[in-house]
């Protein structure tokens, strides 16, 4: 659960009526993709492409598949559920519920997702990346040294 809280973004496909799979990226702010419970995900949908290409194909089939990352430590995660989709519009005590203050006025659907299975997958071949936030973390201690033996000279 702390894994999916610290998320700022996934990757969740869904199936047309064909059965050919599409995914897509849903990104926001860590902790973004709620879990309500041991068995519950949800996350609020903002306006977007307009394509609706997701929430059509939930309309057929509502199976979908979550795949989290955490590039820096090299882990990841895939969730396997069936979703369904609420308009924002008529719940919004969920929106106040499942989205940040600043993102009220841009949420148009509620996602919910129930978990039926999850699997942690092996770490050999995914590349360590950063977000530049953790870039910056990481070279602050180093700016603060050349800055303090700068001021020496």
């Amino acid at each position: 659960m702390d894994f999916i809280r610290a998320r700022d973004s996934f990757y969740v496909a869904t199936m047309n009526a064909d059965g050919w799979p599409y995914i897509q990226h849903r990104g926001g702010l860590p902790g973004f993709l709620r879990v309500l419970n041991s068995h519950q995900l949800a996350f609020a949908d903002y306006r977007g492409n307009r394509q609706m290409l997701s929430t059509g194909n939930l309309a057929t089939n509502d199976r979908v598949a979550l795949f989290l990352m955490d590039y820096p430590q090299r882990s990841r995660l895939k969730i396997l559920g069936h979703a369904h989709v609420e308009d924002a519009r008529q719940h919004p005590e969920l929106v106040q519920q499942l989205a940040e203050p600043e993102a009220h006025r841009i949420v148009e659907r509620l996602f919910f997702i129930k978990v039926v299975a999850f699997d942690w997958n092996c770490p050999k071949y995914i590349t360590p990346r950063y977000t530049a936030a953790e870039v910056e973390e990481i070279v602050a201690p180093l700016k603060q040294r050349i800055a303090k033996l700068e001021s020496k000279t």
